[in-house]
């Protein structure tokens, strides 16, 4: 959590020719979410999508394995409003909650020269999977 948003820097200033999309959660983005300036500063193009689940998902999500669902500092009450967090860095953002009006927006996102930033709302119970439990290999994924 938190190796989203520098990993894209440094993937964009390793390739500037390459194209960057940044796909990452919303508590992850917050552990270092002063990068969008260095993005700015750079002019670094890169597209970012925060899966916005309200949540440390995959945190909250082993909870529910290990804790029998007793959520432990996982749950934000706070939702800060990332779309206009990406105008205060001087790129659009958007806020999307509706799988189709994804998938209509993402040519023109993509398109879209410069940076962007995209708030893509998603229930919180979401999890990943499949998911790497403690203590397991690669290949002993799970689908919880």
């Amino acid at each position: 959590m938190g190796f989203g948003l520098p990993a894209a820097v440094g993937a964009t200033m390793g390739r500037r020719d390459q194209p960057v999309i940044l796909v990452t959660g919303d508590g992850s983005i917050q552990m270092t979410i002063q990068e969008l300036a260095t993005m700015r500063e750079q002019e670094l193009p890169i597209k970012i999508f925060i899966f916005n689940n309200q949540a440390l998902g995959m945190v909250r999500q082993l909870q529910d394995v290990y804790c029998e669902g007793r959520n432990i500092a996982t749950l934000f009450k706070f939702h800060p409003d990332f779309a206009h967090l990406a105008g205060a860095y001087g790129m659009p953002g958007y806020t999307i909650d509706k799988e189709a009006d994804f998938e209509a927006a993402l040519p023109g996102i993509l398109a879209t020269p410069g940076a962007v930033l995209v708030n893509c709302l998603i229930p919180t119970a979401e999890n990943v999977s499949p998911m790497v439990l403690a203590g397991a290999g690669i290949h002993e994924a799970v689908d919880v």
